[in-house]
């Protein structure tokens, strides 16, 4: 007789001794996995929309990411997938929100650089970023272009580090925000480069940009997304990649590394996780169908569009792959002195 059969059986009223057996060894199972703070996987999984949680503002890379990974994922599982954005606090609002969430599946986190740099950047975070979450899969990596103003007479990245060199502390490099990829990939650049340059904080891409279009900054790390536009137009000169290879998108553009700073590299990432204690067959579900929407041709077209290196790892990977990045950035970020005010 089958579970479900005993079930139904007890349920008529034939209360046999293996009837109880069997739901005393429920009963059992179920507080053991209470115990150790485990949800029991549904076969059915999943019976209800599935939310994302970005932890930016509508409209920006990390956002487009997770649309495109909802709309892709939301086919393979048979249910909805939606998109919430709580921006805000360096991402710590939105990864908060996740940390506290049901372990169900149903709540999910797009992570980014930030879940691997704030643990250096703030005292106190109410969160752990190894303990509270549950890695699904990296989905993708990027890099960010070394712009500059096309009449700035700097047209090379050797002709970066002269000019900084001979104006130590006046050249300076707009970036996103203290901490983010823009400003950590610049003062990556001035230490392997032994130059200095200024960081100018902005809120967002688009003001720096601004500024950048407008003389008033001298070059930026940006990302692929926010100026490859401008740079096909003539409106910005790009220097470099910030990859440790060329890109496939942008091959006439040499990496930072031969042009001049040899083993430099700097790169962004959009990682999906769930929180801790979720059901190990629900991670095993939605790494499934990330495996298979990075192959899609949405996803080929962001390869190409923002500069993508599409990944789809393991759980595992994801999580060697953020220590290996919190530990190099832990580094720079307490020899440059960098905190958030």
């Amino acid at each position: 007789m089958a579970i479900g059969d005993i079930i139904k059986h007890d349920e008529a009223g034939g209360r046999a001794p293996a009837v109880r057996h069997w739901r005393g060894l429920a009963i059992l199972a179920c507080a053991i996995l209470a115990g150790l703070g485990l949800t029991p996987a549904r076969a059915d999984y999943p019976d209800k929309i599935v939310k994302i949680v970005v932890p930016f503002a509508a409209g920006g890379g990390t956002d487009i990411i997770a649309r495109t990974t909802a709309q892709e994922i939301q086919g393979d599982l048979g249910k909805s997938v939606i998109i919430e954005n709580k921006p805000g606090a360096g991402t710590i609002i939105g990864t908060q929100t996740v940390a506290s969430s049901e372990p169900d599946g149903y709540s999910l986190l797009m992570a980014t650089f930030a879940h691997a740099v704030n643990p250096s950047l703030y005292n106190k975070l109410p969160f752990d970023p190894h303990k509270d979450f549950a890695a699904i899969s990296l989905i993708a990596r990027s890099f960010n272009i070394v712009v500059v103003n096309p009449a700035s007479k700097i047209n090379s990245i050797s002709e970066l580090i002269t000019e900084a060199k001979a104006n130590p502390g006046k050249l300076n490099f707009g970036t996103f925000g203290t901490g983010t990829s823009a400003h950590l990939a610049g003062e990556l650049f001035n230490a392997m480069a032994k130059v200095k340059m200024t960081a100018v904080p902005y809120k967002g891409a688009a003001p720096a940009i601004s500024d950048l279009l407008g003389g008033q900054i001298d070059v930026m790390f940006t990302t692929v997304a926010s100026a490859a536009s401008l740079v096909a137009a003539g409106q910005l000169r790009a220097l470099a990649v910030t990859s440790a290879e060329r890109s496939a998108a942008f091959p006439q553009l040499p990496t930072v590394a031969e042009a001049g700073v040899p083993g430099y590299a700097a790169e962004s990432w959009y990682g999906l996780y769930a929180p801790a204690r979720t059901p190990t067959p629900v991670i095993a579900r939605l790494n499934q169908a990330i495996a298979k929407a990075v192959q899609s041709g949405a996803f080929k077209k962001l390869e190409a569009n923002e500069g993508l290196i599409m990944v789809g790892s393991a759980p595992e990977q994801l999580d060697r792959y953020v220590a290996q990045e919190e530990e190099r950035w832990r580094r720079l970020i307490k020899d440059a002195n960098v905190e958030v005010q």
